[in-house]
């Protein structure tokens, strides 16, 4: 069995959906309302346990009620928490998201500054158990001392480059795929133009780097050209979650070997679906359903 562990936080998503997305301040009033676990790494570690992988977390929660709401979840989808630490007296982190008809959303996220950043206890853990080790940019430490142990056993790494205040360049140069969103990517290169940023990212690893850009599909680079994965075309609802569903698929697909185009390719299927539903990770298809729907387009 494909064995993946996500390394990053989780969080409690609160989502309001509206017509519009608020341009500027006032009263609004939300068509729906839902609660769901969130988070980069723990979203991304239920989208590789829907696809079939036996999936690890590794993270941190309070012991509030949040945090055993996000334990309970994460479990009842598939996804084992024996290595995420429970702070003992600590807040769990929360999110504010605004999602509009379109399926666009804004997030607020709240990181609870609770959570102890240091990460040496990952030590303790042998990295070898996995075929790849996934981890967010949002817990900077736990992903640089996971990418550590897990490059010390040869296993392979995949990094969630999203957008964050930190200099994640350390993260890259010890990623084996490093997949970054375009707001993350530019940050990091100071560039907008998707071939010269992951030209200029490239120069950090040795591995393969990679840019979603939402509906206009995934750019990486191969042998330094340029290559391309258009986005599927799908009734969008709710785009909450389709990097991180991204990002899990990707890992999945590169522990059972794919091609580098056809794990994209799954990858951005896998997170095309994810949006047909509200929330980010009610809609995530299991294979069967993905390989259905990459044959409409064969």
């Amino acid at each position: 069995m494909t064995r993946i562990v996500c390394v990053g936080i989780t969080v409690l998503d609160r989502i309001w959906y509206l017509n519009d997305l608020p341009k500027e301040g006032g009263k609004y009033v939300a068509n729906n309302y839902t609660e769901v676990g969130g988070g980069p790494a723990a979203t991304a570690a239920v989208a590789a346990a829907k696809l079939g992988a036996q999936v690890d977390f590794i993270g941190r929660v309070g012991d509030d009620d949040t945090g055993n709401r996000l334990l309970a979840e994460l479990e009842s989808l598939g996804v084992n928490t024996r290595y995420t630490r429970v702070v003992k007296g600590a807040r769990s982190s929360q999110s504010a998201v605004l999602v509009d008809a379109s399926g666009e959303r804004i997030i607020a996220n709240y990181p609870s500054p609770d959570l102890p950043a240091e990460a040496d206890w990952l030590r303790e853990i042998d990295f070898s158990q996995w075929d790849v080790v996934l981890a967010d940019v949002r817990w900077h430490d736990g992903a640089k001392q996971a990418f550590t142990c897990a490059r010390e056993q040869g296993v392979t790494t995949v990094l969630d480059a999203d957008i964050t205040p930190q200099d994640i360049s350390e993260l890259v140069a010890l990623s084996d795929h490093a997949a970054f969103s375009a707001p993350g990517l530019q940050r990091l290169t100071s560039l907008s133009l998707p071939v010269d940023a992951l030209k200029k990212a490239q120069t950090l690893t040795n591995g393969h780097v990679y840019v979603t850009q939402g509906k206009e599909g995934c750019y990486w680079l191969e042998a330094g050209e340029l290559c391309h994965q258009p986005g599927f075309s799908v009734e969008v609802v709710d785009t909450t979650g389709a990097g991180d569903v991204f990002h899990g698929a990707l890992a999945v697909s590169l522990a059972q070997k794919a091609r580098v185009a056809e794990a994209v390719q799954f990858a951005s299927a896998v997170a095309a679906l994810k949006c047909t539903r509200p929330g980010g990770r009610a809609g995530i298809p299991d294979c069967d359903q993905t390989r259905s729907f990459l044959s409409l387009f064969v």
